[in-house]
């Protein structure tokens, strides 16, 4: 399988979710499975039936982040030397040439994107366009909404 990139932030982010899915989630269903059988008749326990897709849930959920951990390069941001080239885990304040507009946007794996926190997929349009540029370049991406150009007005690595 493929090593797929992470920040450190990112792969901290998914240990934590897996210790606490280890250590409160699955208690918490086992004693919920437990309980529900010492009411009886399995067929008909509704308690019993949802107890047991949440832990079908929990346990998928296990498996999906050991998966990725297992297969992560996990890439420590402040440690790069990219010579002002924005990079995968750069942060990148960019003006919009059209509009005037700026943005912030770091570059992450696929599992850390969130538009609304400023982290972009390393395999979005934007970040493609962006990668290999230096501060003062101009990125011109083919978005959904047309072509958009951006200044790149500093890259950071936090």
């Amino acid at each position: 399988m493929n090593k797929v990139p992470l920040t450190v932030k990112g792969a901290e982010k998914l240990r934590k979710e897996l210790a606490e899915l280890k250590t409160v989630v699955r208690p918490r269903i086992i004693q919920a499975i437990a309980d529900a059988r010492e009411h009886g008749d399995l067929k008909e326990n509704a308690e019993y039936h949802a107890a047991r897709e949440q832990q079908g849930f929990a346990e998928g959920r296990i498996q999906e982040i050991e998966g990725k951990l297992s297969n992560a390069q996990i890439i420590d941001v402040k440690t790069l030397d990219a010579n002002g080239k924005v990079v995968f885990g750069a942060t990148v304040d960019l003006l919009n040439i059209d509009t005037d507009d700026q943005v912030t946007y770091q570059i992450v794996g696929d599992d850390e994107a969130n538009i609304k926190e400023g982290r972009i997929s390393v395999n979005a349009p934007i970040a493609r366009a962006l990668i290999g540029k230096v501060e003062g370049d101009e990125a011109v991406v083919d978005t959904p909404g047309g072509v958009k150009e951006f200044e790149i007005i500093a890259v950071r690595y936090e």
